[in-house]
């Protein structure tokens, strides 16, 4: 028995081989699957917010990859690999590499130049690398927590509530959510800022 996913508004489906990435395969249904998946986030959290990292250990691809690996490496076998097809997201897949790069550049400059406060230069990153989609699966969770990271590590802040609800599942918080997205997409990040912040 094949793993059959429903998807809700916001989702990345994943197509036949990234299924057969799946590392448990007595795994089933969506539940099974977040479960399954919500454990593993909880370990890669346990490890990324436990240590201290420079600034420059955080803004480089290495890390945005390991932290992707440590988050769905127990699920998945392609964890912490760019997707290699395109998706109803994020920009072309040969794209991903050399738009990351730009992003953390960009990130490592306004830091630098306090260009922005702490907590927008932590969202405008997490929003781009969303955008970028460099994973096959996992995208939202993972820049969720790239921001957690940053306004921690380097800033020495609390980390995000974003919304305090569960944003996995169909509900209010993931359409405010999503919302939110949508506005920064259009380069508002006012309700994007004060939903983390909720």
């Amino acid at each position: 028995m094949g793993l059959d996913l429903e998807y809700i508004g916001g989702q990345t489906p994943l197509d036949e081989d990234e299924k057969d990435g799946l590392l448990i395969p007595t795994i089933a249904t969506r539940s099974e699957l977040d479960e399954f998946e919500q454990q593993n986030i909880e370990e890669a959290m346990q490890w990324v917010l436990s240590r201290s990292f420079k600034k420059e250990t955080i803004c480089a691809e290495k890390f945005i990859r390991e932290l992707h690996k440590r988050m769905f490496g127990n699920v998945w076998a392609w964890a912490g690999d760019f997707r290699r097809t395109n998706k109803n997201l994020g920009i072309d897949k040969w794209q991903i590499p050399m738009a990351l790069r730009d992003l953390l550049h960009d990130t490592i400059y306004w830091m630098d130049h306090e260009t922005f406060t702490p907590d927008e230069i932590a969202i405008r990153f997490k929003h781009r690398i969303v955008s970028i989609h460099c994973f096959p699966n996992g995208n939202g969770r993972h820049s969720r927590l790239m921001a957690d990271v940053i306004i921690d590590k380097i800033y020495g802040q609390p980390v995000f509530s974003w919304g305090a609800g569960d944003l996995v599942t169909q509900g209010e918080s993931r359409g405010d959510y999503l919302d939110a997205l949508r506005e920064a997409d259009n380069s508002k990040y006012k309700l994007l800022l004060q939903f983390a912040r909720s």
